[in-house]
């Protein structure tokens, strides 16, 4: 395999690992992926994100009867379990390049909660706006899927209850951006509510003003 080709296994790995060191995804959860010319490349299922090498990255075709019971796989390593997922939203978002999908434990805290993010930060703007919470399915479901996809409608980011965070981009450096900012902003937000704090949320207008001047953003590529 060339350099060249071997390049969005090796930029998983790195942004897999760090999201783990920053104890985004402990305990082997969560999953990464990145769009690829055949369908996606995804972290496997139950492996360690210190032992990840790119030979252990999964790579899923996007073929005509996908995604199905049984994805079209190379190598024979198992996929995340969350592959329906990742798929459904790559399916539904050609602008969506590549998929984080942490269980931090403060937006996973929210989302166990049933609560979204409201626009109390600017900050929120990096995820499109507010960030709902949608509502509970079995994870590695087609119906988890179909929630993802919805709660994405406009975004880029969703929480889903009882379970953790979706974060996308066009590329994987601006989806873990999302997600940490998202871990972020809910710690916020717990801290606001703990202290029983009623902030002044941003109105339309100037979410949507923000918005507009996140569009060039340097981190957003």
């Amino acid at each position: 395999m060339s350099t060249r080709a071997q390049h969005p296994r090796v930029e998983l790995v790195a942004v897999a690992q760090a999201l783990d060191a920053a104890g985004l995804m402990p305990n082997k959860s969560g999953n990464v992926s990145v769009r690829t010319p055949q369908g996606f490349a995804i972290t496997p299922a139950g492996t360690p994100y210190a032992e990840l090498t790119p030979e252990s990255i999964v790579e899923i075709g996007d073929t005509p009867g996908f995604p199905a019971d049984e994805p079209g796989v190379s190598p024979s390593s198992r996929p995340s379990s969350e592959w329906r997922m990742h798929a459904a939203i790559y399916r539904a978002g050609p602008q969506v390049g590549a998929i984080v999908h942490t269980h931090s434990p403060k937006a996973t805290a929210l989302a166990c909660a049933g609560l979204g993010i409201p626009p109390f930060h600017y900050m929120i703007a990096l995820a499109g706006g507010d960030v709902r919470c949608m509502p509970y399915a079995t994870f590695g479901t087609a119906e988890l899927a179909a929630h993802a996809v919805r709660g994405l409608v406009g975004r880029r980011a969703t929480l889903l209850a009882n379970h953790g965070v979706v974060a996308t981009g066009p590329t994987l450096a601006v989806a873990r951006a999302v997600a940490l900012e998202i871990e972020n902003l809910a710690g916020q937000w717990l801290t606001l509510r703990a202290a029983g704090l009623e902030p002044k949320l941003l109105d339309a207008t100037e979410l949507a003003r923000v918005i507009e001047r996140f569009a060039d953003y340097g981190r957003l590529g």
